[in-house]
């Protein structure tokens, strides 16, 4: 008898451990042993464990926490940086590929990037936003333009009311000027913008002029468009329409004495600008186009694609009013303007203008981060207005943009001290997104499969 009770009692035991729940770990990560980089202050917070709660930073401490994670990352004292943001980015639209679409979003974070604000706005781009936002497609946060305003789109004050209010009902983020509205237009459609209570940015229309878009309320002006023409003194009586490529042709007239009162208007106007001064560097530069194309990042590019982009720089170099010596003397009046806006204007935001001519999508940020630092600002600043500043920009403080508590865990590792030496952030060990941590070795792998793709010239 008692040798059934011992053989019924282990066989009860025995089902009892089969069938007892296993233990569920929270979803929880552990990224430890790193160095914050503190994008605020432009100091570094050493020797931190991270601990990330889903979607966002639980804690941060000094102190090694206890207990079962999801996942563990040993950062082995490297530098951890809030995600950049390109706010100059464009996204592929229909008829390219959704396989090409979301290549062009992961080389965006190939590069530590984690928020874009797309500025060629398409129907497709507001479904895509949302697949973003829920995780069903793996890219960086998006903003996105309304498609382009411009002098063929928006030809009447009427016309221009009637597609403001379009697209703010149909839920984009902010209007894409282009250049061509004319003045009566324009007016309309600022005024319909305030009453939908949407933003606008992009170019400055030549019959605008930068004074009055700047008195209009612009959100961003991009490229520094129009403000070398808005260094011309008003009696020289020149064409505003023979302004050239972003105000080139006026060069040798531009009065720079004028720049200091058109910051100050930029400021009080609360107007951010966006360079985009590796798109000046690298296609209206004095660069052959086989010196660009054989740099590394271009095998990511479709042959097509390449092969147009040294089409157009090579008729740019043989166009002669095209001047390499003015070129020069233009470059600096950017640089200098690029220098006091991000000091005593309203702000900088990074953009590349990618993928446009040889900027490649999570390459060109790191680019244009070296040009703000030939114009004069230093690593501190260059990281703030990359990280930072967009999320101010976006009223987004309190959930992204820096490393603290109860933010996004968007963030990516880097072997070194970026505050020393921006190009550190081009040796990323892995990117956190939406608390989804990317290796190294699955960030190569995707990009060795992209640039397969790329050979085989598939653009659709």
């Amino acid at each position: 008898m008692m040798k059934i009770y011992c053989s019924i009692l282990l066989l009860f035991i025995s089902f009892s451990c089969k069938q007892a729940p296993q233990k569920e770990i929270p979803n929880r990560t552990l990224v430890k042993n790193v160095h914050i980089v503190e994008v605020e202050q432009g100091t570094i917070l050493e020797n931190q464990h991270i601990l990330v709660d889903g979607k966002q930073i639980l804690e941060i401490t000094d102190v090694l926490p206890s207990g079962e994670f999801s996942t563990v990352i040993d950062g082995e004292g490297a530098y951890i940086v809030p995600g950049l943001t390109e706010m100059h980015a464009h996204i592929p639209s229909p008829p390219t590929s959704e396989k090409r679409i979301e290549e062009t979003l992961f080389l965006y974070l190939s590069g530590g990037i984690t928020t874009i604000r797309g500025m060629l706005g398409h129907p497709y781009h507001l479904e895509l936003r949302e697949d973003v936002r829920k995780g069903s497609v793996l890219g960086p946060r998006i903003f996105t333009s309304s498609p382009s305003l411009n002098g063929n789109t928006v030809q009447t004050p009427e016309e221009a009311m009637e597609k403001v209010r379009q697209y703010a009902s149909e839920g984009y983020d902010f209007l894409k000027i282009h250049p061509g509205i004319q003045r009566g237009a324009f007016d309309a459609l600022v005024s319909a913008a305030r009453q939908a209570g949407i933003p606008f940015a992009g170019h400055v229309p030549v019959e605008v002029g930068v004074r009055h878009a700047l008195e209009s309320g612009y959100a961003t002006i991009d490229h520094v468009d129009g403000y070398l023409e808005g260094l011309v003194p008003e009696d020289t009586a020149v064409n505003p329409e023979e302004n050239g490529f972003f105000g080139f042709n006026f060069t040798p007239l531009a009065d720079t004495s004028r720049i200091k009162d058109l910051v100050a208007l930029t400021r009080k106007q609360q107007v951010w600008v966006v360079p985009t001064q590796t798109l000046f560097e690298r296609w209206f530069a004095p660069t052959d186009a086989d010196s660009l194309l054989a740099q590394p990042e271009m095998k990511y590019m479709t042959p097509a694609t390449l092969a147009n982009w040294k089409r157009i720089k090579e008729e740019q170099l043989r166009d002669p009013s095209w001047d390499p010596e003015q070129w020069v003397l233009f470059d600096h009046i950017r640089l200098r303007l690029i220098l006091e806006l991000a000091r005593k204007g309203h702000g900088l935001l990074l953009g590349s203008d990618a993928p446009q001519l040889f900027n490649v999508p999570g390459f060109s940020l790191h680019r244009e981060m070296a040009a703000m630092e030939r114009s004069g600002l230093s690593p501190a600043e260059i990281l703030r207005i990359g990280t930072l500043a967009p999320a101010q920009f976006f009223g987004a403080e309190a959930e992204w943009g820096s490393i603290a508590v109860g933010k996004a865990a968007d963030f990516f590792l880097v072997e070194a001290n970026p505050l020393e030496n921006l190009e550190a952030l081009q040796e990323m060990k892995g990117i956190m997104l939406q608390g989804k941590w990317l290796s190294r070795d699955l960030i190569d792998q995707k990009l060795v499969e992209i640039a397969g793709n790329a050979a085989k010239q598939i653009d659709n």
